[in-house]
């Protein structure tokens, strides 16, 4: 019969898995999707993001390598959201259910006065809480003209920011949060024994609360984005793997309200990226994995985020080593550039908020991703039960502040990560070889042991 997959949506309660291997039918119910979903719209706080968006940074294993995984990604969930070509690497049918927990601590410090804001001097820590970000997949296997072909769905969290002074009143109900998720659709087909490419279309939710201090509302828009990507053997264990993403147009309507009681829309984009990777897995006989990421963020060109972001380079280092052929211990190192801006103008998505420039950098403030350094770590181990896998990692991103006219921010925060993964047709373990060979497929890298 082969390995089919059937996903059932039961109302309002749960998700339902069903695989077939042979004449087996396993039933996989997850009865805390909905408790996931429904937690995921609590308003994604500072934590690992680059400016806003999360990329891989909270993926159950790439979290513990720094979020390196453009050219051999350890979990589904990065292959789907980031380098699709990579989902040629992965064997059988597989499903995942994965999320991560985001602490974050943000003080900030007002010495000056925004009059027409309300605003006076004030220093408070955010009172937004931590947040539970959903990060599900599924992908199986098809073939096309003779050619292996891979689907994934994902359910992935996007990006995200929440600060909360409302309980200082000197902020005059300074709060701002954005969440982003997305229903991500990819596919990648093996064109040659080496080379593979791949393409994903997402439709994407935005909720934007805030960020203009009591004259600001909350509202939901729909987006879509696009990406391609390639992927590369090069032989002895090394690959080499490149994607592009589009930006992510959203346009709030109405959010923005001014003295005469009229409203205005803000328009908001999330940036296009493109990013590279490489990584070996022979080294140590096949033991130890090294890999390192380069992304670009062109938030100039991104509605809103220009005016208090610079375009961004983000530089992602990971390592992995194997063990026995059940344990993966994983580090990782990020770093990126600070992307705030040193002189901002005086509009912000369209919009010249009340306060002109003086309330631009106030705003520019409430989006103050200024960390640069994180490091990482995490364990797999494989066939906790049979043909399932836990993947967990911790990450921790150190103090950054940074000052914009009259305000002072500085953030630091630490997260979570964790995936359950269910196998079906992947090699066993007993059968997987030791060292990667020159001919060896490019199935090879997330799940055997090498």
């Amino acid at each position: 019969m082969g390995n089919q997959l059937r996903l059932t949506i039961m109302p309002m309660i749960r998700l339902t898995l069903f695989v077939s291997i042979g004449e087996k039918i396993v039933r996989l119910p997850i009865v805390l999707l909905v408790a996931g979903w429904m937690l995921s719209m609590v308003p994604t706080s500072y934590g690992q993001t680059y400016g806003v968006e999360l990329h891989n940074s909270l993926m159950p294993a790439s979290s513990g390598m720094g979020g390196a995984s453009l050219s051999q990604p350890q979990d589904l969930q990065s292959a789907i959201y980031g380098n699709p070509a990579t989902m040629i690497q992965f064997e059988g049918t597989q499903f995942s259910f994965g999320g991560g927990w985001a602490e974050p601590t943000y003080n900030i410090t007002q010495t000056s006065n925004a009059p027409l804001a309300g605003v006076s001097p004030f220093q408070a820590k955010s009172q937004a809480p931590g947040s539970l970000i959903p990060n599900i997949g599924v992908l199986f296997d098809t073939s096309v003209m003779g050619r292996q072909v891979k689907v994934g769905i994902g359910f992935l969290g996007n990006a995200g920011i929440a600060v909360d002074f409302r309980q200082v009143p000197e902020s005059n109900g300074t709060h701002a949060s954005l969440l982003a998720l997305d229903l991500v659709n990819s596919v990648a087909m093996q064109m040659t024994d080496r080379m593979s490419v791949g393409a994903s279309f997402n439709l994407g939710t935005g909720v934007l609360d805030g960020p203009f201090a009591s004259s600001s509302s909350s509202q939901t828009d729909y987006a879509t984005r696009g990406s391609i990507g390639l992927n590369y053997d090069l032989g002895q264990g090394r690959t080499f793997g490149a994607y592009w993403q589009s930006r992510k147009d959203h346009s709030f309507n109405d959010i923005a309200r001014f003295p005469t009681g009229s409203f205005q829309d803000i328009n908001l984009a999330m940036p296009s990226n493109f990013g590279f990777g490489i990584a070996n897995r022979n080294l140590m006989c096949g033991r130890l994995l090294l890999a390192t990421d380069v992304l670009f963020k062109q938030y100039s060109d991104a509605d809103f985020f220009k005016s208090v972001y610079d375009d961004q380079w983000v530089f992602q280092f990971g390592s992995q080593y194997i063990v026995n052929p059940r344990i993966r211990l994983r580090a990782g190192y990020a770093y990126n550039e600070n992307p705030l801006l040193a002189t901002v103008p005086l509009t912000i998505g369209g919009t010249i908020p009340i306060g002109g420039l003086p309330a631009v950098q106030y705003v520019q403030g409430q989006f103050a991703s200024v960390s640069q350094h994180r490091m990482t770590g995490g364990v797999g181990i494989r066939d906790v039960m049979p043909g399932m896998d836990l993947d967990l990692s911790v990450g921790g991103m150190f103090r950054g502040t940074d000052t914009f006219g009259g305000t002072t921010a500085s953030v630091e925060s630490y997260w979570v990560a964790f995936g359950l993964t269910w196998r079906c047709g992947c090699t066993p373990i007993a059968s997987s070889n030791c060292v990667a060979s020159e001919s060896s497929s490019m199935q090879y890298a997330p799940q055997s042991y090498q």
